[in-house]
């Protein structure tokens, strides 16, 4: 098992991503702490994977674009003499709009999501780490962040804002011995993409290489790479999962 006895909170865990990340680490061992809005969703998630993998599940409902929210989480942990191990910044929204017809709220709302979200877990989170020395945190980006698409230019610019923050954070604490990595997914079968029209659907999947659409467990797995001892000498990388698409 290769995340036993390592204890992972992850954001945005109630479904897509963050779910088959939450399942995929829980089956290697892993006790979970798993963030999202959608406490309902969570209690399920919890008792299956408690049930089927006899892990150790706690959740909270945390909106990540609060920071009190957060502050309230970890506050409980600390209590409870829980100490995390590695953060998954997976919470995140897109919404596609131009620069023309975008509203300033949601503007705001994808940057309090997929920027200021992560910036507040991972800065909680490093309470736990420097009374350790040791951490990880992966932070979840996006193919549209490293390379751009046309409609996307404030999910883009969030996104972007990720690598860049993955990349300077893993500088400063690396001589800490806490690694910062990102993913970058692209076209994966979640409910980001379950509204795209039929003709966009296939406009899209033609620019993968692969020729299919990746799935959340796809993206699961590099960052179970990543959690785990495996990729103990890596840190500031951002690793694409995304099947060979061109955008």
């Amino acid at each position: 098992m290769l995340l036993k006895d390592k204890t992972i909170l992850i954001t945005g865990s109630s479904k897509g991503i963050g779910k088959a990340t939450a399942t995929l680490f829980a089956q290697h061992g892993a006790n979970l702490v798993l963030l999202s809005r959608d406490i309902a969703a969570l209690n399920e998630l919890s008792a299956n994977l408690s049930s089927a993998c006899s892990t150790v599940v706690n959740v909270y409902q945390s909106d990540v674009r609060s920071h009190d929210s957060l502050k309230a989480v970890f506050t409980d942990l600390n209590t409870k003499g829980i100490v995390i191990d590695v953060l998954v910044n997976n919470a995140g929204i897109m919404i596609g709009a131009t620069l023309q017809t975008v509203s300033e709220e949601l503007i705001k709302q994808t940057y309090e999501t997929n920027v200021f979200g992560a910036m507040y877990a991972s800065q909680f989170s490093l309470r736990s780490f420097l009374k350790k020395r040791k951490g990880n945190i992966i932070n979840l980006s996006s193919i549209i962040g490293a390379k751009g698409s046309a409609g996307h230019s404030v999910y883009g610019s969030s996104k972007m804002a990720i690598i860049g923050f993955t990349q300077s954070l893993s500088k400063e604490l690396a001589p800490l011995n806490i690694r910062v990595n990102a993913i970058a997914p692209g076209f994966i079968d979640t409910d980001m993409t379950k509204d795209l029209t039929p003709a966009l659907h296939e406009k899209t999947l033609s620019s993968v290489g692969m020729r299919r659409i990746g799935t959340p467990e796809d993206v699961a797995k590099v960052a179970l790479f990543l959690a785990s001892d495996l990729s103990e000498y890596v840190t500031g990388q951002v690793i694409g999962v995304d099947g060979g698409m061109v955008i």
